[in-house]
């Protein structure tokens, strides 16, 4: 079982451990913050009204298990947001954030009232794109260089879920 908690200062030791754990798992998909001023900037964007930030934790130990990150938000008509998400090792592929984005789905619909949420993946990430046809979301489209990660333009799928189809 999988708790959700805010990022704060406090977790930057765990969260940087686990951000070198995890270099190549994310190799290519993700980039974390890695360094002290990082992870207090992003610290820094979390207060921002377009943007929500949770840690994946285990209930019980309260190791981290992940990130999942609501990014531009957009209020009024539109009530929509883009996820951000990424594992640690050793607990990716364990089902663990599957717990974690469900929770944050739920509260996204739920709690903060929107309407839609995207996740944008790279055609190579099977166990993103996985994640997300489990969890009800749609293939919307393709978009070629879409993100610069990791120094490099790449392609995405996106994927969408409305609150309509949330279970």
């Amino acid at each position: 079982m999988v708790t959700l908690q805010k990022p704060a200062l406090r977790h930057e030791a765990p969260f940087l451990q686990a951000v070198r754990r995890s270099r190549t798992l994310h190799r290519g998909f993700a980039s974390p913050p890695a360094s002290s001023d990082a992870y207090r900037q992003y610290l820094k964007s979390l207060r921002r009204e377009n943007r929500l930030g949770f840690l994946v934790t285990l209930e019980d130990a309260g190791e981290l298990v992940g990130v999942v990150n609501v990014n531009e938000i957009v209020r009024g008509v539109f009530q929509s947001a883009y996820l951000g998400y990424y594992a640690f090792v050793p607990h990716a592929g364990q089902g663990l954030m599957r717990q974690g984005l469900r929770r944050v789905i739920g509260r996204c619909f739920r709690d903060e009232k929107l309407h839609r949420l995207e996740a944008n993946i790279q055609p190579e990430n099977e166990r993103s794109l996985a994640l997300v046809a489990a969890l009800g979301f749609a293939k919307e489209g393709y978009s070629p260089r879409y993100l610069k990660i990791g120094g490099k333009w790449r392609d995405h799928e996106r994927w969408a879920i409305r609150s309509e189809q949330w279970r």
